[in-house]
């Protein structure tokens, strides 16, 4: 494998056949270059470049070599400025996704703003689901999601939605017609559990083992969509703490919302893989910030 030290003297001197400008340009010594060149003829076996006290020029191998190399060192250019230009600017895509219908209008707000400041970036917004939410962010699938904190293991920015929380419960349930209840009644009933792929931390906030008394939360069957564990709820086989939200975008018949007085709130904003903070990533963070500061609860 050739260094690319190595090759790029190799070139310049391919294209200058001339010693002391080969130096000049690469600003090293002509010792250096004469070395260089010495050490690829002896790996290659054969020589380079025949010299004289006058003429530099290519011998036939040579000028192959600089055949096949150039291109290649183009392509390997290229690739380095498109890289440059993807970590560092704000042309190209980013796509955006959100997690449970009422954070789209949250995420919208902040492509609106983003694509005003940066019209020459292409955003693209797209749905994940609780199963596939993280893998989505791992395999490169989404740049940002709209989620729920807290979502170990990545990159977070500054809440932009706040929710008070409600206890899920079947229509028929005893709990469905009081006023409030309080985060101990979860160790009173068996609690539905998110997919096994949700975040750890994000399940110990939302479906915690232990009431704040210390008391062990039963656990019920697992949902892999909001949907089908809210239907679980409506079945009678668990209940389930869920943001205010879900009032108004799941209202279901037989499904009751009752609020829990003495939980702390939910916060959702932006998460994303802490290796893609791109200039985009960035300034979408910032455009959602600026976006949603002042906007109506809800």
């Amino acid at each position: 494998m050739l260094e690319r030290y190595e090759i790029e003297t190799f070139l310049t001197l391919a294209e200058e056949l001339h010693f002391g400008r080969t130096a000049e340009r690469l600003r090293i010594s002509t010792g250096r270059v004469s070395h260089v060149v010495k050490k690829l003829e002896h790996r290659i076996g054969a020589p380079l470049f025949a010299r004289t006290s006058r003429v530099v020029r290519l011998t036939p191998i040579g000028r192959r070599l600089a055949e096949d190399l150039t291109p290649l060192v183009a392509g390997m250019d290229e690739a380095v400025r498109r890289a440059t230009e993807s970590g560092r600017g704000t042309s190209g895509r980013l796509t955006v996704a959100f997690l449970g219908e009422w954070t789209a209008p949250v995420l919208l707000r902040a492509v609106e703003v983003f694509t005003g400041r940066h019209p020459e970036c292409r955003v693209e917004v797209r749905e994940v689901q609780l199963h596939n939410s993280r893998q989505s962010l791992l395999d490169g699938s989404i740049d940002i999601l709209v989620a729920a904190y807290p979502f170990d293991g990545m990159a977070c920015g500054p809440p932009l939605l706040t929710e008070s929380r409600l206890l899920a419960v079947a229509a028929p349930h005893p709990l469905a017609g009081a006023g409030s209840v309080s985060v101990e009644v979860l160790a009173d009933h068996p609690v539905v559990q998110y997919p096994a792929v949700t975040s750890a931390a994000f399940k110990r906030d939302r479906t915690p083992e232990h009431t704040p008394a210390g008391r062990p939360v039963p656990k019920g069957p697992s949902g892999a969509t909001f949907s089908e564990m809210l239907t679980l709820v409506a079945m009678g086989q668990g209940v389930l703490p869920v943001g205010e939200h879900t009032r108004r975008y799941y209202p279901r018949p037989d499904v009751a919302y009752v609020p829990i007085v003495d939980a702390p709130p939910i916060l959702r904003g932006l998460v994303w893989l802490e290796s893609n903070t791109t200039t985009r990533v960035r300034e979408f963070v910032r455009a959602a910030d600026d976006a949603n500061r002042d906007a109506p609860p809800g």
